[in-house]
Formats: structure tokens, sequence, C-alpha cells
């Protein structure tokens, strides 16, 4: 009989850990962005830069020598405007920050520079002024203030899994 407890406390675990991994499709959606673009032509020289975060399309680039932000946010198709549920972003409220690092000469530190504007104000002029070296990472990244929504999203879900929770656990008592 305690053999048949454990076994039902055990599936109750197993399905909160995987209704919780179906409530969070972003986590399984930041896979696969290991890729190489090759956007030089051939015969040019070039730098191998990493490009992360929210660009619709991530991953290795091979890019001429002597580009800028801008034209490698070109490169990786503009920013992504679809993260996880998201079919619609009030842009007034967005904010935009590109990160970029690079290891130092002497390769002891990391320098990182920095690039954050509200999407309807120009892009700072540093962006364009900006040349890309070999193995930076520029990491794109769009906030913006969370809404009514969002919060209704994050509260349903939990109210959600803590019922289901407490709904199992009793029929599994009474059992």
């Amino acid at each position: 009989m305690k053999h048949h407890k454990m076994c039902k406390l055990y599936s109750l675990l197993s399905i909160i850990v995987v209704f919780s991994i179906v409530k969070t499709p972003d986590l399984l959606a930041q896979q696969g962005g290991d890729r190489y673009i090759r956007v030089a032509e051939l015969g040019q020289l070039v730098d191998s830069v990493n490009v992360w975060g929210d660009i619709n399309t991530a991953g290795r680039y091979l890019i001429p020598e002597g580009t800028n932000i801008t034209e490698m946010i070109s490169f990786g198709g503009g920013y992504n405007t679809l993260r996880g549920r998201e079919a619609e972003l009030d842009w007034s409220q967005v904010h935009l920050e590109i990160k970029v690092s690079r290891l130092n000469e002497d390769r002891e530190a990391m320098e990182v520079a920095y690039f954050r504007y509200r999407y309807h104000d120009p892009e700072p002029v540093e962006m364009f002024d900006f040349v890309l070296q070999n193995n930076d990472i520029v990491t794109v990244q769009l906030r913006r203030k969370p809404s009514l929504r969002d919060y209704v999203q994050v509260i349903g879900t939990t109210l959600g899994a803590i019922a289901t929770s407490l709904l199992l656990y009793e029929r599994l008592r009474n059992d």
C-alpha cells in the first residue's frame, strides 16, 4: 500500500514538471542558433562575429571587414518582434539594447560597448561608427514594460498549476 502511494506521488511530481515545461515555451525556443552565415563575398577579408538575441537570424556570421553594427543587424534580418507568444508589440514602449563584447588585445578582459535607445528615437550615431572586429559578440535585446496582459498570463499559469496540484493531491489522498 505504501509503495502504491509513493508511485502516485512520483506521478504527481512528474505531471507538475511536465506542466511547467509545457507552459514555458520560451526556454525551448532558445535552442538552434548554432550556424554559420556567410555574408562576405569569396575573396574578401572577413571577420567572424557571433550575433545573439532578438534578431531574426542569430548565429555566427562571416562578414566583410569594416562592417558596422547597423549593417550587421541588417544582415541578420532586423529585430525579431515575435518572441514567445508576443504577436503584437506596442513599439512606442520598446527599448532596444545592443551590446558588443570584445576580448581586449591582451586577452585579459572583455571590453563592452552598449547602445541603448527607444524604438521611435533615431539610432545612436555611434552605432554607424562602431566597426565590428573578429570574434566580437553582438547581443540584441528588445525590452518593453510589462502590460496587464503579461501579469494576467503569469498569474493565470501559476494559479492553474497550483489548482491542478491540489486536485491531484486530493484525488491521490482519497484513493
